[in-house]
C-alpha cells in the first residue's frame, strides 16, 4: 500500500548566456532583457496552482535548476522565497541548493544568495582546463573557476558542489586526474563527477568531438575515484561524492523515489496520492514563451504511472544508490508487493548483478557498471 513520502521543490530557470554543444537540457540562449519580473510572478503562480499536490507536507529541500538561475538577481529570488514561504510550509532544515556557473556576468555575489536562505551551491565548473572549457563552450576559464570557489568559500558556504565532467575531448589520464587534483584543493564538501556523453538534439551529437579510447576511459575513472576515497570522499551514487553528512539530500529523495513539484518552464513532478492510491507525473509546458503565456495552463500533462511501469520507474531511481533500496521502501514507494518481482530480482541475482542482505537490495560492483542491463529485467 502506497504511503506519505518525503516531499521536494524542483525550480526551473530556462535561460544560459549561450547553448553549450553537449547540453540536452530545457536551456536556451537568453534574451537581451530577462523577463525576471514576469517570471518570478509565474513561478509564484505556478505553485499555487500545485499547492494541493503537497498534502500538507513540509518542503524537505529546494534545487534551483536550469539553465542558469543565477542568471536572476539577488533581489529576483529574495522576491521568490519569500512568497514561496507565504504558500507552503519549508521544513526548518530544508536544503536550498543554487546551480551557479563560475563567470561573472552568469552570476550575483555568493554572500548575497547566502542571505536570502540559500545553503547550497552547486557551481557547474565542469573543467579546470582552460582549453577545454573552450571545447565544450563554456564561457568561463579556470582561473574563474577557481576564484569562485574562494568566493563561495569567503560567503561562509560551508556545503558545497563542484561539478566536474570527465572523458573530454582529446583528455588523457593525467589532465582528466588534474581536474580532480585541482577541485580537491579547493575544498567542497560535494562532487558531482560524470562522464560527457553524446546525447541527441546538441551540437555535439550533429558534430561529435574525438573522446577518448575505452581504456583511457577506464583508467580515469579508476584513478579518479580512488582519489577521491582518499580524500574521505564517499561514492553514495552512481556519480555523486560526497564527504561524511554531506550527501545532496534533494538528490537523494529523487533517488529514493521520493516525491517533488516542479515549477517553471518544461519542469516535471512526481506525485503520490495514498488516497487514491496513485502516484502521477506532470509536465510544465517547456518553452518559456509558452509557460508564460497567461491563456494557458502550466500543466502540459499529467497522467498516473501504470502499475506495470512502476517496477522499472523506482528501480531507475534506486539502483543509482550504492546502498541500494530495501524492501519496505520499494512496497511502500510503489504499492506493490516484492513479490511481484521475483523473476527479474532472481534473474539478476544469478547474474550477479544484484545482491540482498537480510531486507537491503543493491547493486553489486559488477552491476553498479551495467545499471542499464538491470533495468531492462523490469
Amino acid at each position: 500500500m502506497l504511503s506519505a513520502v518525503p516531499l521536494s521543490l524542483y525550480i526551473h530557470f530556462p535561460w544560459c548566456v549561450k547553448k553549450c554543444p553537449y547540453c540536452d537540457f530545457n536551456s536556451h540562449q537568453k534574451p537581451n532583457e530577462l523577463p525576471e519580473e514576469a517570471y518570478i510572478k509565474a513561478l509564484l503562480q505556478d505553485l499555487k496552482q500545485d499547492a494541493d499536490f503537497a498534502q500538507g507536507r513540509p518542503i524537505q529541500s529546494i534545487f534551483l535548476g536550469g539553465g542558469t538561475p543565477s542568471l536572476f538577481s539577488a533581489k529576483a529570488l529574495a522576491d521568490l522565497f519569500a512568497e514561496i514561504q507565504n504558500q507552503i510550509s519549508l521544513a526548518s532544515d530544508c536544503e536550498i541548493t543554487l546551480e551557479a556557473n563560475p563567470g561573472t556576468i552568469e552570476r550575483g555575489q555568493f554572500s548575497e544568495y547566502r542571505s536570502i536562505g540559500i545553503n547550497r551551491i552547486s557551481l557547474g565548473v565542469q573543467s579546470f582546463q582552460t582549453e577545454q572549457l573552450k571545447k565544450l563552450g563554456r564561457i568561463h576559464s579556470g582561473d574563474e573557476a577557481a576564484r569562485a570557489v574562494e568566493e563561495i568559500h569567503r560567503a561562509g558556504f560551508d556545503n558545497f558542489n563542484i561539478d566536474l565532467m570527465h572523458g573530454l575531448p582529446g583528455q588523457t589520464l593525467e589532465t582528466g586526474l588534474s581536474d580532480i587534483k585541482k577541485a580537491l584543493e579547493l575544498a567542497p564538501s560535494h562532487l558531482s563527477w560524470y562522464q560527457l556523453t553524446i546525447e541527441p538534439n546538441t551540437l555535439f551529437y550533429a558534430k561529435p568531438p574525438q573522446l577518448p579510447e575505452d581504456e583511457i576511459l577506464a583508467s580515469i575513472e579508476i584513478e579518479g575515484e580512488a582519489l577521491l576515497a582518499q580524500a574521505g570522499f564517499m561514492h553514495y551514487e552512481t556519480s555523486a561524492f560526497a564527504k561524511p553528512g554531506r550527501q545532496c539530500r534533494h538528490n537523494i529523495n529523487y533517488w529514493q523515489f521520493g516525491d517533488y513539484l516542479g515549477i517553471g518552464a518544461g519542469a516535471h513532478a512526481k506525485i503520490t496520492d495514498p488516497s487514491q492510491q496513485k502516484i502521477f507525473r506532470s509536465y510544465k509546458h517547456k518553452h518559456p514563451k509558452a509557460y508564460l503565456n497567461p491563456e494557458q495552463n502550466f500543466i502540459a500533462e499529467m497522467k498516473t504511472i501504470d502499475e506495470a511501469e512502476l517496477p522499472m520507474e523506482f528501480m531507475l531511481n534506486c539502483l543509482r544508490l550504492k546502498r541500494g533500496f530495501s524492501v519496505e521502501q520499494f512496497e511502500s514507494r510503489t504499492g506493490l508487493k516484492l513479490e511481484s518481482i521475483e523473476k527479474p530480482l532472481s534473474i539478476a541475482y544469478q547474474k550477479g548483478l544484484l545482491e540482498r542482505e537480510a531486507n537491503i537490495i543493491r547493486p553489486t560492483a559488477l552491476g553498479a557498471k551495467f545499471l542499464n542491463e538491470i533495468l531492462t529485467l523490469f
